[in-house]
């Protein structure tokens, strides 16, 4: 059964370390009974940067919607650009930044849902 969720209906979020918003699309906080798949939608602003962390039971894929940033993994750093799919392995630590002067977005996912995440820093969450 298809079900259509207005904006205003889904759980936004602000991160209390930078100014990223998160709008939930898939998750415990939007009741479909998804149980295989989660998805967010992230803006990074100019200047924000994620912390560094891993997910030990999932992939994790990113669609970038627009702006760019950079996905940095342990293997190095990647410049993320509209229309580009980034997939992050599990345990793969990984984090993002916004270096430029426009909004860097995309649509996250992870399959399935992650049990945990690991913070690499606790005190960089």
């Amino acid at each position: 059964m298809a079900k259509l969720l207005k904006f205003d209906q889904l759980p936004h979020l602000h991160s209390t370390r930078d100014t990223r918003d998160r709008l939930d699309l898939v998750t415990d906080n939007v009741k479909l009974d998804a149980k295989f798949i989660r998805a967010d939608r992230i803006i990074y602003h100019p200047g924000d940067t994620a912390a560094k962390h891993y997910h030990t039971d999932c992939h994790h894929l990113f669609y970038v919607l627009t702006g760019n940033g950079i996905l940095h993994v342990d293997d190095g750093n990647y410049r993320l650009n509209p229309g580009t799919v980034a997939v992050v392995a599990p345990s793969e630590v990984h984090w993002f930044e916004n270096d430029t002067q426009e909004n860097f977005s995309f649509v996250e996912f992870w399959g399935p849902p992650p049990k945990e995440t690991i913070w690499v820093k606790t005190d960089d969450i």
